[in-house]
């Protein structure tokens, strides 16, 4: 058992603290917000994340899980500090480090013996240098400062913190590797591996593996757009390339983009730091590029199908969350559909399982409707469009859908379904990289 505080709780901070709870641990959260503080205590959990609540529950009730806005008290619980605060983008694509090297600034002078501080969060390569000296113009003990960066999925961020595929330290202090390899000892009982290495390079991998994911995703939809333009089939094209073990059948479903808390962010900061550094990525600036214009590459088909006039046109929508099995909006493709639907003219009405009540945070929400049942959503619309692929999607009553909507109409976003099939069924359906030959 060992004593860990996790400072910030948002999606990595309380991942990070509850499941290291769960195997038996002593952790402390800290958070400078009073109410989510005390929401948290009463077992409330901020955040949609499938079986984070149970886990969340059982630490709790076991007395392994507390919470504090003391910054102070989380330094005296904890030989090992996670850092998991926020790292906006800044207007120049940069990442902000001001939230973590305010509380660097702090910790040094409340630490009273040989402390583990670890960036949980992340950062730009250099960013363990400028934690360390931050603590220890303060700091009257020795510590280390470790890079740990995470590699979770939303909608998976349980399952891939208790089996991690790998586990990323970088430190060169031999107390501090000795300390983090025995954390990590219990999720990696099935022989995945632990890398140790130099903070910067546990930095910079974290940066690279995002933009490589991002690229390979960008790729496939412009493999996509190329399939409509020529008559292939995306489906096919997909699967003869995923075969290659090279080149492996993940992140090659093409779609409307991807979005989210990371791979946006990252692209762009390590873009920024290789402009700090005097050097273009050229092919993360292209990433950029295709994939902001790919998260409206429906609204042209869309308005070709009204015949360019969208102005009172009903149109529905299936899913608002950037992926399924999150309520994060961040940079989702459905933000910058809605934003061209509502520019035209069209009435937009929303459904999503759990992305709602977040959407109406933003100003966009005083000029949509939403509903809490996907099929209420189609009642009297022209249109459907899906931007997200839930569960609860793929497998419709389209009878139902058919008597619902004005006309037989749906923009899929994500190519939930056949397109021979729906053509049979009396559909009119429009993916991303596949196209009827009729339709060519």
């Amino acid at each position: 058992m060992k004593k860990i505080t996790v400072v910030g709780t948002g999606y990595v901070g309380l991942v990070t603290g509850t499941c290291f709870a769960e195997t038996g641990n002593d952790v402390l959260c800290v958070d400078i917000d009073v109410n989510k503080v005390e929401k948290m205590k009463k077992g409330n959990v901020p955040i949609y994340e499938p079986n984070l609540d149970t886990y969340f529950d059982r630490n709790i009730s076991a007395g392994r899980l507390k919470f504090t806005t003391s910054l102070e008290e989380g330094v005296a619980h904890g030989d090992i500090i996670f850092l998991a605060l926020p790292t906006p983008p800044g207007e120049d694509g940069s990442a902000d480090l001001s939230y973590i090297l305010d509380v660097a600034n702090e910790l040094g002078g409340l630490m009273k013996d040989y402390k583990v501080i670890v960036d949980k969060s992340t950062v730009p390569v250099g960013t363990a240098e400028k934690v360390h000296a931050a603590i220890a113009q303060n700091a009257s003990v020795d510590f280390a400062v470790v890079s740990n960066p995470e590699f979770l999925r939303e909608g998976f961020a349980v399952s891939d913190f208790m089996r991690p595929d790998r586990v990323i330290i970088g430190t060169s202090d031999e107390r501090a590797i000795k300390i983090m390899g025995s954390l990590y000892k219990p999720f990696l009982r099935q022989g995945n591996p632990i890398y140790f290495m130099d903070e910067k390079s546990a930095e910079l991998t974290k940066y690279a593996a995002n933009s490589f994911l991002a690229t390979k995703i960008t790729f496939m939809n412009e493999i996509a757009n190329f399939c409509e333009l020529v008559g292939a089939d995306v489906d096919k094209v997909r699967i003869g390339i995923g075969s290659d073990t090279r080149i492996g059948k993940r992140f090659l479903f093409p779609g409307i983009g991807y979005g989210g808390s990371c791979f946006p962010k990252d692209v762009q900061a390590l873009v920024k730091t290789g402009v700090d550094n005097g050097f273009q990525f050229q092919i993360l600036d292209a990433v950029t590029k295709v994939n902001h214009e790919q998260k409206t590459i429906l609204y042209p088909k869309i308005r070709n199908y009204f015949k360019g006039d969208l102005r009172g046109k009903k149109i529905a929508i299936w899913g608002l969350s950037f992926k399924p099995d999150t309520d994060d909006i961040r940079e989702a493709p459905a933000l910058y559909m809605i934003d061209k639907l509502i520019e035209a003219g069209a009435d937009v009405v929303a459904h999503d399982p759990e992305a709602i009540e977040n959407v109406k945070t933003l100003p966009v929400a005083r000029k949509i409707s939403f509903s809490d049942n996907e099929y209420d959503a189609l009642k009297g619309a022209d249109a459907l469009l899906i931007c997200t692929e839930w569960g609860v999607y793929r497998n419709p009553d389209f009878d139902k859908m058919k008597m619902l909507l004005n006309d037989a109409v749906i923009f899929d976003g994500r190519n939930l379904f056949d397109i021979h099939e729906m053509n049979l069924k009396g559909y009119y359906y429009s993916s991303i990289g596949r196209v009827l030959k009729s339709q060519l």
